[in-house]
C-alpha cells in the first residue's frame, strides 16, 4: 500500500512538471504531424500511385500511411521520457528522494506511468490530424480496441527502455539524443512503402526490424484485412523491449552511485 501511495504522490508531481514545461510533449506531436502533412499533402498522389502498382493497396495513401505515422508518435514520446528521467537524476532530486522514506521503485513507476499518459495523448492528437485529413479506418470496434491494446503494448515497452537510456545519459542533450534510433526505425520499415519494394539488405532489415510488424498489425487491424502472423510478432517483440529496457533501467537504478 505505500509504495502505491508512493507512486501516486511522485506521478503527481512529473504531472505537475508535464503540465508546467510542455514543450517535449509538444514535440512527439509536431514531428509526426509535419510528417503527416508532408508526405499526405506535397507527396500523397504520387506516392500513393506508386504503392497500388507495387502493393495493390488501393486506397487513398493516407490510408497507408496513417498507421506508420501513429506508430512513429509512440515512439517520438521516448524521447520526452528519457530527458525526464535524466533531468532527476543529474539535478541531484532522486539522491534526495532516496533519503526519504519512500519506495524507491515508486520513482521510476511514477515516471513510467505519466510518459505513458502523455504518449498516449499525443498519439491520439496525431489521430486526430489524420482523421481531419481523410483518414478513414473501415473495422469494427473489437479491432479497434486489438489496434489500441497493441499500441499501449508498444508504449509501455518504449517507455521503459527511454528510462534506462535517461538513466545512463549524463545530460538531458545526451538523454534527447539517445532515443533518436528508436524514434527513426520506423523509417526502414513499412511505415511509407511497402518493405518488399524496396532493395536487398534493405528489404530483409525493414522486414525483420521491430517496428514494421507493429505497423503491418496495425494498418490491417483497422482496415479490415488479413494481418497474418504480425500482430504475434509486434506482441514477442513489444515483451522482449520491455523486459530488456525494464532489467537494464533497474540494474541502473539499484547500481551504487560512485561519491
Amino acid at each position: 500500500m505505500n509504495a502505491l501511495t508512493d507512486t501516486a504522490t511522485m506521478l503527481r508531481r512529473n504531472v505537475r512538471h508535464t503540465l508546467r514545461y510542455p514543450s517535449m510533449t509538444i514535440g512527439s506531436v509536431f514531428g509526426p504531424v509535419i510528417m503527416l502533412l508532408l508526405f499526405v499533402g506535397v507527396l500523397g498522389r504520387t506516392l500513393g500511385s506508386g504503392i497500388a502498382a507495387a502493393s495493390g493497396h488501393h486506397g487513398g495513401y493516407i490510408d497507408y500511411i496513417a498507421p506508420g505515422i501513429i506508430v512513429m508518435a509512440v515512439a517520438s514520446g521516448s524521447m520526452a521520457t528519457a530527458v525526464a528521467v535524466c533531468v532527476d537524476m543529474t539535478e541531484g532530486i532522486v539522491d534526495r528522494f532516496r533519503t526519504m522514506p519512500i519506495a524507491r521503485g515508486s520513482i521510476l513507476a511514477a515516471h513510467v506511468i505519466n510518459s505513458m499518459f502523455t504518449t498516449v495523448a499525443s498519439t491520439a492528437s496525431v489521430i486526430a490530424v489524420a482523421v481531419v485529413l481523410g483518414y478513414r479506418p473501415t473495422t469494427d470496434p473489437v479491432s479497434w480496441l486489438a489496434a489500441v491494446a497493441l499500441l499501449l503494448v508498444l508504449t509501455f515497452a518504449l517507455t521503459w527502455l527511454a528510462v534506462a537510456i535517461g538513466l545512463v545519459s549524463g545530460t538531458p542533450e545526451a538523454a534527447s539524443n539517445g532515443p533518436m534510433l528508436i524514434v527513426f526505425l520506423p523509417f526502414v520499415g513499412s511505415a511509407f512503402a511497402p518493405a518488399a519494394s524496396m532493395p536487398a539488405g534493405i528489404r530483409q532489415f525493414a522486414e525483420y526490424q521491430p517496428f514494421t510488424p507493429v505497423i503491418e498489425s496495425v494498418r490491417g487491424l483497422l482496415t479490415g484485412t488479413p494481418a497474418g502472423h504480425n500482430p504475434v510478432i509486434a506482441l514477442a517483440w513489444s515483451a522482449a523491449i520491455a523486459a530488456a529496457g525494464y532489467a537494464w533501467a533497474r540494474t541502473v537504478y539499484t547500481r551504487p552511485r560512485a561519491s
